[in-house]
């Protein structure tokens, strides 16, 4: 009984010990808008000659405080989607 205590003692402050450091990488980072999201999935379909329903967004960041960068998969495909803060899709290149 007491080892299980110990042991769960020993678990609980690990977890507590592996949180991100405030205003690290991991918790500092914008992503795009979903809508935002949803439009590069969109202008991606004709690029990567897939239907849009089959394209989801992978991941995305903020470039600078008007443009974000989205990754899109579909089918295997991918390309990546620059869209400023307006939601206007400025280029869709393949990768």
């Amino acid at each position: 009984m007491v080892f299980a205590v110990i042991l769960a003692t020993i678990q609980i402050i690990g977890c507590m010990a592996n949180q991100p450091e405030p205003n690290s990488v991991r918790n500092t980072g914008t992503t795009a808008p979903a809508e935002h999201q949803l439009a590069c999935a969109s202008a991606a379909a004709a690029p990567l000659g897939v239907d849009s329903s089959a394209i989801l967004p992978v991941s995305s960041s903020q470039i600078d405080p008007q443009t974000f960068q989205v990754i899109v998969e579909g089918k295997g495909a991918r390309a990546n989607c620059v869209i400023d803060a307006s939601g206007n899709v400025v280029s869709v290149q393949k990768i």
